[in-house]
């Protein structure tokens, strides 16, 4: 009796800016046939009735409809990271194909990444290692001081699985928690954080030393701050973006930060990514931009790619999906 085959899954590439890791094929090609975007474009007619899911790494590869129509079999595309803002949910539904992310496993990291960025902003860290290591420094200014983060009151805007983790952690900084999200989370989650709901986003705004940005990019988060939400800010305050770039009206947040309306931001994500190399934002002292590594580690990348895995194995074997997105 024959082995059974493997399922065909579509990929960008392995390895290079955006393919699957080299080290995670070994795990993959144990459970599936892996068909390169390269592989496939050479053999459209044999492969594309063959392919049942497609593996999405770093947003690729990039679908569309005419991509849909050449996969009559497709059942499931499985998207890494949280965000889905890269695909056309309709489009996919429309050819009865599932939708899988992976919200849970990057929680932790991206939490930790979001008071990472919040220390480091409030204390300089990045001016301060430049001075530290600069050929030219002769003396340490004793009046070269950042700010406090301890005591001080943390807002956050988006308190799902990551924003919750954020709370958890500023606890241990004894930080005054606010929090608006679209439902108040119960009174025994609160309580075990010591947060207060904010149901307006302005009361938010006005109270909070520091606001982290903790939401999904939809269109009623697009450009959710602008203009008049920093002017709300306190001149301050440090806004800290953890979420996606255009959750921020970005031509909106240069202008508050060179005229003094908030102090400082800190930013792992923008638009677009990178920055054009003479965007106004690299050039300030009181930002902070890191590449987007909010779920970077080996760890969780390695579990991403898991979850992944079994997002599309209960799809292709009729299982509820684990973390199926839903319209």
């Amino acid at each position: 009796m024959e082995d059974q085959e493997l399922p065909y899954v579509l990929i960008d590439c392995i390895g290079g800016k955006h393919g699957v890791y080299e080290d995670h094929t070994e795990f993959l090609k144990t459970r599936f046939c892996l068909i390169t975007m390269k592989e496939y474009l050479e053999n459209k007619k044999f492969l594309g009735e063959k392919i049942r899911a497609i593996f999405m790494w770093y947003h690729k590869p990039v679908i569309d409809e005419e991509l849909l129509q050449s996969l009559p079999n497709l059942k499931v595309v499985a998207s890494s990271g949280v965000g889905i803002d890269h695909l056309d949910l309709n489009l996919l539904s429309s050819f009865g194909v599932k939708v899988s992310n992976t919200p849970f496993v990057v929680s932790t990291d991206t939490a930790d990444l979001g008071v990472a960025l919040m220390l480091a902003s409030a204390r300089r860290l990045v001016e301060g290692y430049q001075m530290a290591v600069s050929p030219d420094t002769e003396y340490f200014p004793a009046d070269w001081l950042g700010v406090e983060v301890s005591g001080t009151a943390l807002g956050i805007i988006g308190m799902g699985t990551i924003g919750y983790k954020v709370a958890q952690r500023a606890r241990a900084f004894d930080m005054k928690i606010l929090y608006h999200n679209r439902n108040q989370r119960n009174k025994e989650e609160e309580s075990a954080v010591g947060a207060i709901y904010c149901k307006k986003i302005d009361d938010l705004l006005q109270q909070s030393d520091f606001v982290m940005l903790a939401v999904t990019l939809t269109p009623q988060t697009h450009k959710l701050i602008g203009k008049r939400e920093l002017e709300l800010m306190k001149p301050t305050a440090t806004l800290i973006n953890i979420s996606r770039g255009l959750v921020v009206d970005q031509d909106a947040l240069v202008e508050a930060l060179q005229n003094k309306v908030i102090k400082a931001a800190a930013l792992d994500v923008t638009y677009p990514e990178p920055l054009p190399r003479d965007h106004p934002l690299l050039k300030m002292k009181n930002v902070t931009i890191t590449p987007h590594i909010g779920s970077a580690t080996k760890e969780t990348r390695r579990l991403m790619m898991e979850n992944m895995t079994e997002n599309i194995q209960a799809a292709l074997t009729g299982l509820p999906i684990p973390n199926e997105v839903l319209l």
